[in-house]
């Protein structure tokens, strides 16, 4: 398996210190760089070709590369995540392209690595509309019983987006139709009155439904 080649850039050495440890202890993750300026990231991105740039919406000069991307030595795209208190997102989340992610720095540890495996999968990953909260908080007391509304299929989906699987990954391992996903997904998202993928996630982890289960997908369909 491909791993994401990841430059992470933050003010504070003990955030760059907990990123490293987080997603070093992953296999499909490795750091290229950890840059505690802004300059040296710039440039790690410009040689370096990472997959994911891992940003401190801090720095200014970090927070304008949104609307001005970089070039970088294998002419390849970053995908740029900024990782933001809640009470920051406001420098990132207005304006911010189609291309580039947010993730709160009150996220936990599991919630932050299924987001980075979506984002190294091709998917945008923002805040739910309600930012006064993290991901795995999103949900009140009620959501265990809330996940009764979803069919077997729709929980099947879940824990598979739980685990970083794409639409195509998840099609492929069920046997139906990438539409089909996504119209799933659709009524997945209006049934939990959610907005996306990564709330679907930290959802599934907060109830333990990131596990295979008897009914569900188990380690004989494929799965590691």
């Amino acid at each position: 398996m491909r791993r994401a080649r990841v430059v992470i850039a933050d003010r504070h050495p003990v955030v760059l210190q907990g990123l490293a440890n987080l997603l070093g202890a992953e296999s499909d993750f490795e750091i290229v760089a950890s840059c505690g300026d802004a300059a040296s990231c710039i440039e790690a991105i410009r040689t370096l070709a990472p997959d994911i740039a891992i940003l401190d919406p801090a720095m200014p000069e970090l927070t304008a590369l949104k609307n001005a991307p970089l070039g970088n030595s294998e002419n390849r795209s970053t995908h740029l995540v900024f990782f933001a208190a809640t009470e920051d997102c406001d420098l990132v989340l207005p304006g911010s392209p189609a291309g580039h992610s947010v993730l709160l720095k009150e996220a936990t540890g599991q919630v932050l690595v299924q987001s980075l495996r979506q984002i190294a999968s091709g998917h945008k990953v923002v805040p739910p509309l309600s930012t006064d909260q993290a991901a795995p908080r999103e949900h009140n007391t009620n959501s265990e019983s809330a996940l009764t509304v979803l069919t077997e299929r729709e929980r099947q989906i879940m824990r598979l987006v739980a685990r970083g699987l794409s639409n195509k990954e998840i099609g492929r391992r069920l046997s139906i139709a990438d539409g089909t996903i996504k119209v799933h997904l659709h009524n997945i998202f209006q049934k939990l009155e959610i907005s996306n993928r990564t709330a679907l996630a930290a959802l599934a982890i907060s109830q333990n439904e990131d596990k295979p289960s008897q009914t569900g997908v188990s380690p004989a369909d494929g799965e590691p």
